[in-house]
């Protein structure tokens, strides 16, 4: 690590913003002194922090971002000077009055004032208008199967909620994680559901758009993938695959997209379900894309990944609609159309064994509000789905959320499962116009 700078601060009243590394990486404002939050175990170190990079407890660390406010003049935002293709730790020690910064790589110091989310947006502006971004496009409104099913969805599930959609302003049905056999077999259906193919063209033939979920860049070791194909795995340096963690009750490697072989598989995928007529994409877990490790070509991760978001962006084509999700925030600037700016919410507020990198309305909420400066600028902002029925715990703390910082608005319940309240709530969260910035 080395210097920065040291900012003066008022240790009563200043404060440190931390940009988390990816989507579910709490991403939140401390005062000074306030321990920051911190993965409970390897697993979640690589699923929902950056893998490599771990500070002390006493530091604060931004991953590529991070700002100070000294708590008696302008915020100071730390950046870094290439966010597309460096994201360098930095840290914020306090020692006595003072913030010392330190960085891995090269970064940028920018004075704003105002609060924190309002010099955040100011140094967001620099770079759309530094790498001349076009406005986002605005998101459709979707159906998502998965926080009613989740893994067990069926293809009857699809269809019954299918047939319940005409009072609600659906764009996009998106069958989520369940319809195929293997994490990795994305062209392998599962046992329940017979025709993946003929689903699509049914929810095309109700004049909706098809929409899809895959985790790209992972391979299960379940998978039919990883037993043909070791070759494509990104590789420790002692030729083992490097873990991209643990779910789905098997471990998870690492798609190397840099190998001709596995960029060709990539493309087969997204061209196939192109051509099954599905414009909306849902790309989860991508995070595993920038893991560190043995590449076939001798690239950095972040160029790994953005070139392999290229790569789908061209299978699926320009007019399809890319949401990303567990996704490194800087990297994906220019390469997707909306985000995940939170972790998963949940039934429960509270997060199993209180990691607020687990799914729940606690973390998602946090992250949501923090990262409202990128809506607009970025991407169009994803906090998540709404859930409205019966038995959601706070749902209605939850639906005021999404309708102050949804910019991308999906519906997650099963339509059989909405009383009053859910459904009215439901088609006003999907009806809302939604804001170009939440941040001005």
């Amino acid at each position: 690590m080395r210097p920065v700078t040291e900012i003066p601060i008022d240790p009563s009243r200043a404060v440190v913003h931390e940009q988390g590394w990816q989507s579910w990486s709490p991403s939140t404002s401390y005062p000074v002194g306030t321990p920051p939050h911190r993965p409970a175990s390897d697993n979640r170190r690589i699923g929902a922090w950056r893998a490599e990079s771990l500070p002390a407890p006493s530091v604060y660390r931004g991953e590529g971002l991070i700002a100070v406010d000294p708590g008696d003049g302008p915020i100071h935002v730390i950046a870094s000077a290439d966010p597309l293709g460096s994201v360098p730790a930095i840290d914020v020690s306090i020692v006595e009055s003072r913030a010392v910064v330190t960085a891995s790589e090269p970064v940028v110091v920018y004075s704003f004032a105002g609060s924190i989310q309002e010099a955040l947006a100011r140094w967001a502006d620099s770079v759309v208008s530094s790498l001349g971004l076009v406005a986002p496009r605005p998101a459709p409104t979707i159906w998502c199967s998965w926080y009613q099913y989740f893994t067990k969805v069926t293809e009857a599930n699809v269809v019954t909620n299918l047939a319940l959609m005409d009072s609600l302003p659906i764009d996009v049905v998106q069958v989520d994680d369940g319809y195929q056999a293997e994490i990795g077999d994305w062209l392998i259906p599962s046992p329940d559901f017979s025709d993946v193919p003929g689903l699509f063209t049914r929810i095309r033939d109700t004049g909706r758009r098809a929409g899809i979920w895959t985790a790209p860049f992972l391979v299960g070791s379940q998978s039919q993938v990883a037993a043909a194909h070791p070759d494509w795995l990104v590789r420790n340096y002692d030729d083992s695959p490097v873990s991209a963690g643990h779910n789905w009750n098997q471990d998870l490697y690492a798609l190397d997209s840099t190998h001709p072989g596995a960029a060709e598989y990539l493309t087969e995928v997204y061209s196939t379900f192109r051509s099954w007529g599905i414009d909306f994409h849902k790309i989860d877990f991508i995070y595993a894309g920038a893991l560190y490790g043995k590449r076939y070509s001798d690239v950095s991760p972040i160029e790994a990944y953005r070139s392999a978001l290229r790569l789908i962006r061209e299978a699926i084509g320009p007019d399809a609609y890319l949401l990303g999700c567990g996704a490194p925030q800087l990297p994906s600037i220019g390469l997707v159309d909306a985000m995940r700016v939170s972790p998963d919410i949940a039934p429960t507020y509270m997060p199993r064994d209180e990691d607020i990198s687990m799914p729940g309305q606690w973390g998602a909420v946090l992250n949501g509000v923090s990262r409202a400066f990128q809506h607009g600028r970025f991407w169009v902002n994803d906090p998540d789905c709404i859930v409205a029925r019966p038995g959601i715990e706070q749902r209605e703390e939850w639906a005021e959320h999404v309708s102050r910082y949804g910019g991308l608005r999906g519906s997650s319940d099963g339509l059989d499962q909405l009383d009053e309240w859910g459904l009215e709530t439901t088609r006003r969260l999907l009806s809302e116009p939604v804001p170009r910035y939440f941040i001005p």
